[in-house]
C-alpha cells in the first residue's frame, strides 16, 4: 500500500486505490506549471528589486565613473569660457585700443546658438536628455565664442603687420652710424634759420647736418624705394632721395659715394653710400632732410631709435642753436 492512495467504496465496502484520469492530470499538470512560473517570475521580480546581478553592478560603476568625468569636463568647460572672456576683454581693452581697432561688439560675442530643433533628438532621451542638451549647448557656445575669437585675431594680425610695415618705413634713426660721430654730438647744425657758410647770411636750413669722416656709412633710415639718384656740382652735390610710403621721405646730401640705383628697394639700416663733401658744402658732412607730403620737416623728431636720453637730449639743445650750417 506504501506509495499508493486509497478510497472507502461504499458500494463494495471496500478499500480501492485512487484512479487519477488522463483529463485530471493534464489539469493538475498545468496548475502546477503556472503555479510555478508564477512562483519564479515572483521571485525573480522580487530578486531584481533587492539584489543586484554582476552585469548591473558592472554597469552602475561605469555610470559612476561617467558621472564622475561628466562633472570634470563640466568644470574644464567653465573654466575655458572664463579664460576665453579674459582674452576676449583683453582684446577689446588692450590690442584693439593699440591698434585703433573698434571692439567687437558685446551683442555680437553674447549671442546665443539659434534653433531649438537642433537638440530635438536629444531630448527624447527622458533621464539624460536635459543634461546632454546642456552640455551640449555649452560646448556650442564656446566653439562660436572660439571661432569669433580667432576672426578677431587674424584681423588684428593683418592691422598689426600693417602697423609693423608702417613703423619699419617711417624714418626713425639717425642717417650715419651714431659710433662715427662725435662722442657729444658735436658739429651739429638743425633745421631753421641759420647762417650760410659761403654766403654768409641769414637763409631757411631744410635739414640738420652731421658732421663726421669721410667715407663714414650712411644708412637709410627706414624702408622705402630710391626715387632720385643725383650727381650734381652744386646744391647737396651727390645725393639721393628715397621714398618710405605713408607721406614720409627722405634726402641725403653730400655724399661721396652712392651704392644704390633708382628704382632699387631698401631696408632701414641698409648702408646706402658714404659721407661727403660734394656740392656746396665747407666740410665733409651729410645733410639730411625729412620731407612729409613733399614739405620739409624738422628731422630732430626722426632720429630717436640707437640714441640714449642723454645723448637725443644733447642733439636737440646742438639743432636748436642758430649757427653757421656746413652747406
Amino acid at each position: 500500500m506504501e506509495g499508493k492512495k486509497y478510497y472507502y467504496n461504499p458500494k463494495t465496502l471496500q478499500y480501492e486505490p485512487v484512479r487519477i484520469t488522463a483529463k485530471k492530470a493534464l489539469i493538475n499538470g498545468l496548475v502546477y506549471l503556472i503555479a510555478v512560473i508564477v512562483l519564479s517570475v515572483g521571485f525573480i521580480k522580487v530578486s531584481g528589486e533587492f539584489f543586484e546581478t554582476p552585469k548591473e553592478k558592472a554597469l552602475k560603476r561605469e555610470l559612476d565613473q561617467m558621472t564622475y568625468w561628466y562633472n570634470t569636463v563640466s568644470h574644464d568647460f567653465e573654466n575655458m569660457a572664463s579664460h576665453l572672456e579674459k582674452i576676449q576683454e583683453k582684446d577689446a581693452n588692450v590690442h584693439r585700443l593699440i591698434l585703433g581697432v573698434a571692439p567687437m561688439d558685446s551683442a555680437i560675442w553674447n549671442a546665443g546658438i539659434g534653433g531649438h530643433e537642433r537638440y530635438t533628438n536629444i531630448t527624447e532621451f527622458k533621464n539624460s536628455g536635459s543634461l546632454i542638451r546642456a552640455t551640449i549647448s555649452k560646448a556650442d557656445k564656446l566653439k562660436r565664442k572660439i571661432d569669433l575669437q580667432n576672426k578677431s585675431l587674424d584681423e588684428l594680425l593683418k592691422k598689426a603687420k600693417a602697423r609693423e610695415e608702417k613703423l619699419a618705413s617711417i624714418p626713425s634713426i639717425i642717417p650715419v652710424r651714431i659710433d662715427k660721430l662725435s662722442t657729444h654730438i658735436k658739429g651739429l647744425s638743425g633745421f631753421g634759420y641759420r647762417i650760410h657758410p659761403v654766403h654768409k647770411i641769414r637763409r631757411f636750413h631744410y635739414g640738420m647736418d652731421f658732421t663726421a669722416p669721410l667715407g663714414t656709412s650712411i644708412q637709410s633710415t627706414g624702408n622705402g624705394r630710391v626715387v632720385e639718384v643725383v650727381n650734381s656740382r652744386s646744391g647737396y652735390g651727390k645725393y639721393i632721395k628715397i621714398s618710405h610710403g605713408h607721406g614720409y621721405a627722405t634726402l641725403y646730401g653730400h655724399m661721396n659715394k652712392i651704392n644704390v640705383k633708382k628704382g632699387q628697394k631698401v631696408k632701414k639700416g641698409q648702408v646706402i653710400g658714404t659721407v661727403g663733401n660734394t656740392g656746396l658744402s665747407t666740410a665733409p658732412h651729410l645733410h639730411y632732410e625729412v620731407h612729409f607730403n613733399g614739405k620739409p620737416i624738422n628731422p630732430i623728431g626722426f632720429v630717436i631709435d640707437g640714441l640714449s636720453p642723454d645723448e637725443y637730449s644733447e642733439m636737440v639743445k646742438q639743432a636748436e642753436v642758430e649757427n653757421q650750417s656746413f652747406d
